[in-house]
């Protein structure tokens, strides 16, 4: 009976991030740019411990809650804007094994800044490397963006261009066509599996016999900038990507939508009310989201608001904006569940759209959930799709300008 292999997945986050401050807890799509890799790991039937490696105490902290073990810290000088992948796993295989005589088979790193993961590539990568005792390493790839073949470099001192690379039969590659060169890939941050004698005998992250796993370019993202981050949130919510996530799987926006739910405080407001001396209460609404209310009526959709709230403005705004109403509701979902029966809509038509916990038991009821950008964090982690606006300064809006576009598409 051969005995199953020990397979330690590695994160490795330092906390000293310059490009995007405390970027490894940051919030992304709901949860913590590391929970991302630390669940691609729990995830893997193959993965036998999921450690991160990190100097920072609350690094730490959250990578316990979402499952992840923090054995030690790292030192303070290996987590320093310039130090190497190297001495970094190399310290933690042999602090692991002084500390806990802990020697894996293999080690797999999964580094934060590429979050977006499909569902079976830490096992497939394992399977691959498993199926051939020759092979050093496997590393995740793409075809690359820009082919090498066509780059140039330039001497210093003359000042004049030369092609980079030389292809044989080929006098000038870089006026070649792209279907005559060689075909080249791009590593990419979401899966190295090493053989951990190839880290402790050969002092490499990657040995001499490297096999490519080829991954979806749909999913490539390097989050090393704000902008890199906006485009990686944006793929996660529309790109319809079967994806790793920390928590359900994220479902996309109906093809066909009969019914928009809306919230209405902190999805039509900003969530503040306004108290005069006669205690009459006001809130703050925003035009543009009306404007989008009124495009999706002449588009024939039909929308309701769902709201707990009992005071007279909520229907008062509703009329302005010609919106059925509910309120007053204490439990959401049996009315929701009830309006839907009688109404005989099907749930898998329908869009949710809250901002706090009272909208949670909602959520699984309908096709799609949404939350604004400043929702409650259980709305954030268990929404499908979180917005960019916050309530009541253009997330209605948002939305209504999503489906408009949809229908024309």
């Amino acid at each position: 009976m051969v005995a199953k292999p020990e397979i330690l997945a590695v994160i490795p986050a330092r906390g000293g991030s310059k490009g995007i401050p405390r970027k490894n807890i940051k919030n992304f799509a709901g949860y913590p740019l590391i929970a991302y890799s630390i669940q691609a790991g729990l995830n893997s039937r193959f993965v036998t411990r999921t450690v991160v490696s990190t100097d920072d105490l609350e690094i730490a902290e959250i990578a316990r809650q979402y499952g992840a073990e923090i054995p030690f810290l790292r030192p303070a000088e290996l987590a320093q804007d310039k130090t190497l992948d190297f001495p970094v796993f190399e310290h933690l295989l042999k602090t692991l094994k002084v500390k806990e005589g802990y020697e894996p088979d293999f080690v797999i790193q999964l580094r934060p800044t590429s979050p977006i993961r499909p569902l079976s590539l830490v096992d497939d990568a394992v399977e691959l490397i498993m199926s051939d005792p020759e092979i050093d390493s496997v590393r995740g790839v793409v075809p690359s963006g820009q082919n090498p073949f066509k780059m140039w470099k330039v001497d210093p001192k003359s000042g004049f261009m030369s092609g980079l690379l030389t292809v044989d039969g080929i006098d000038e590659p870089y006026n070649s066509a792209r279907q005559a060169l060689p075909d080249t890939y791009w590593q990419t941050g979401h899966i190295d599996v090493i053989r951990t004698q190839v880290i402790t005998h050969q002092k490499s992250l990657s040995g001499r016999k490297i096999k490519p796993i080829f991954i979806n370019p749909d999913y490539t993202v390097d989050i090393d900038k704000p902008s890199d981050w906006q485009k990686a949130e944006w793929l996660v919510w529309y790109g319809g990507l079967e994806m790793v996530v920390p928590g359900n799987l994220r479902r996309p926006l109906p093809q066909k939508v009969d019914l928009i739910v809306f919230d209405f405080d902190g999805v039509m407001t900003d969530d503040k009310v306004y108290v005069n001396q006669e205690g009459i209460e006001m809130v703050a609404a925003n035009r543009r989201d009306g404007m989008g209310v009124t495009q999706l009526h002449k588009l024939g959709v039909k929308m309701i608001v769902l709201s707990s709230e009992t005071n007279p403005v909520v229907k008062a705004r509703c009329k302005k904006l010609n919106l059925p109403v509910i309120q007053g509701v204490e439990e959401k979902a049996s009315v929701l569940k009830n309006y839907l029966n009688e109404n005989q809509i099907n749930p898998k038509h329908v869009i949710y759209l809250g901002n706090d916990i009272n909208d949670l038991p909602c959520f699984p009821l309908v096709g799609c959930a949404l939350a604004v950008a400043d929702a409650h964090p259980a709305a954030l982690r268990q929404a499908d799709i979180v917005l960019q606006q916050k309530g009541g300064q253009g997330a209605v809006r948002e939305i209504c300008d999503l489906l408009i576009q949809s229908s024309r598409n």
